[in-house]
Formats: structure tokens, C-alpha cells, sequence
């Protein structure tokens, strides 16, 4: 188990005031739209945040793995260096979203699969930070969104793929599998992105927005309440950003984390071999 994933507006504003500052990735994103999180830090974010992008830094092509497939090592080891990323540094991560794009990706990213040993999601987003009187800032003329470290770093994680499953070992588990999209789209009334509508046979529905209340996560008391209970959890969701969501949800929980199906259903169906439930069967 990782630490406590979530940090609060003031927490931060007093971090960002010391001598020690943490660095700060906004991870704003909206699908459909590769520029528009690079635009919306350029318009307005946390002074001294730099925007690290969905698609470029956190995914690599969409094709064989589904829609955001992991960034192969060494490019995702060149991006923290570009950051200027180190183990010493804490990181805070955020979006407009409740972590569900793509804050929580790039928690995870950095939490669970390369270990770093202090990052937090900002609970809340963007919309906390104001709330609370945080400032913000406008991008320069010159300033570029990725907003490249001046100190590079030369950190090399040692990579953690037993946070990962594919889809063979999704067939093969006897885990629960909690499908972190729309109760529309697990049932199969509605599919807007991927070819084929319905879920993983075996799956639970737990739509990410069930683990905020007005934007901000659920209290540890009652995500431990209502999330769904077992001995072993795989999440997943449409590409394998939101359900990252889920597993910061799990650790607010202090339960065990889930694994991440990172191909998620857009890796699913990419095989017709593959069941398909449709309604609110398992």
C-alpha cells in the first residue's frame, strides 16, 4: 500500500510557500481533443505547475493495448527526467475532474508502477485550489505548456508491472472486476467511444463519480462502505485512465489497491473471441 494519495488545497498552498516546494503536474485532458489540455493550463492553472499531457507523456498510440496504452519504459523514464522528477521531490497532481482525467493515471503512474515515494492527488482539482483563494496563473507568450524543467533529472525508476494485468490474465483470475464507467455503458444501453457495448463478465459497476461528493472524495469511512468488497480487485474502465480513479479511491479507503487492466474495455474488444454481458448481469 502505498501512502495516502489525496492532499488538500491548504496543505498545498503552504507546501507550495516553503522552502521545499513540491512539484505540481497539472494533468488536465479532455478526449477527443489532444490540445485542449495543453490550453487550459495556458489559460489558467497553479502558479508554477507544468502541464503534463494525457495522450503524450502518460499514453503511448492508441492500437494494440487499447486506446491509452502504457508509454513504453524508457519514453515514460525520459518524460520525469524532462520534469525534472526525483524520489527526494514530493509531486502533486491534479485536474478539473475528480482525478478522473487524468490526475489519477498519473498518480498511479508515478505511485504504483514506478514507486515514487510521494505523490499526491489534489482533492478537489482546480476547482478546490479556487475555492480555497488559491491564485492562479497565465502561460507567458513564450512559455511552453509541457513547461520543461531547467534542472532535468537523472532518476531511472525500477518499473512495478505486477500492478498490471492484460486481458489473458483478466480471463484467468478469479478477482473482481470493477468496471469504473457509466451504469449505460456497463450495461451496454449506450457506447460513445468503443465499437462493441456491454462489460467484462464477472464485473461490478462502480462509476467513478460515486467516490465524490460535491467534487471532493468520499470520506475514508464511507468509500470503505460502499466500495465493492473482495479479496482481490482488477479495475478497469473504458482505456484505463478513469479506473485509476477507483484505485486512488481504494487507498483514500486505506484497502488494499486494485490492480489496473490498462487496455480496459478498449483492449477488450479488440478480440470478437472475447465474452461480451450486456444488462446487469455478470
Amino acid at each position: 500500500m502505498t501512502q495516502y494519495p489525496l492532499i488538500d488545497s491548504a496543505t498545498l498552498k503552504n507546501a507550495l510557500e516553503s522552502t521545499q516546494p513540491p512539484l505540481v503536474l497539472d494533468c488536465r485532458a479532455r478526449l477527443g481533443d489532444a490540445d485542449a489540455g495543453a490550453e487550459l493550463w495556458r489559460a489558467r492553472h497553479i502558479p508554477g505547475s507544468r502541464h503534463i499531457d494525457l495522450d503524450r507523456d502518460l499514453a503511448s498510440a492508441s492500437g494494440e493495448g487499447g486506446r491509452h496504452p502504457l508509454p513504453q519504459p524508457q519514453a515514460f523514464v525520459a518524460t520525469l527526467q524532462r520534469f525534472g522528477v526525483t524520489p527526494d521531490r514530493p509531486v502533486v497532481v491534479y485536474d478539473d475532474m475528480g482525478g478522473q482525467m487524468a490526475a489519477a493515471r498519473a498518480w498511479w503512474m508515478l505511485a504504483c508502477w514506478v514507486g515514487h515515494p510521494d505523490v499526491r492527488l489534489l482533492d478537489g482539482g482546480l476547482d478546490a485550489w479556487q475555492q480555497t483563494g488559491g491564485k492562479l496563473a497565465q502561460a507567458g507568450a513564450k512559455e511552453g505548456a509541457k513547461g520543461d524543467a531547467s534542472q532535468p533529472s537523472l532518476w531511472v525508476p525500477r518499473f512495478d508491472d505486477s500492478q498490471i494485468v492484460n486481458a489473458r490474465q483478466v480471463s484467468a483470475s478469479d478477482a473482481l472486476k470493477v468496471d469504473a464507467r457509466s451504469f449505460e455503458r456497463f450495461r451496454g444501453e449506450a457506447e460513445p467511444i468503443d465499437p462493441v457495448a456491454g462489460h467484462i463478465p464477472g464485473a461490478v459497476c462502480r462509476p467513478g463519480g460515486e467516490n465524490l461528493d460535491n467534487g471532493h472524495f468520499k470520506s475514508a469511512e464511507r468509500l470503505s462502505q460502499e466500495l465493492p468488497d473482495a479479496d482481490e480487485v482488477i479495475a478497469y474502465c473504458g482505456s484505463g485512465v478513469s479506473a485509476c480513479q477507483t484505485i486512488v479511491a481504494y487507498g483514500v479507503a486505506d484497502r488494499p489497491l486494485p490492480r489496473l487492466y490498462v487496455g480496459s474495455w478498449s483492449d477488450w474488444v479488440r478480440d470478437p473471441e472475447r465474452p461480451v454481458v450486456t444488462g446487469d448481469d455478470t
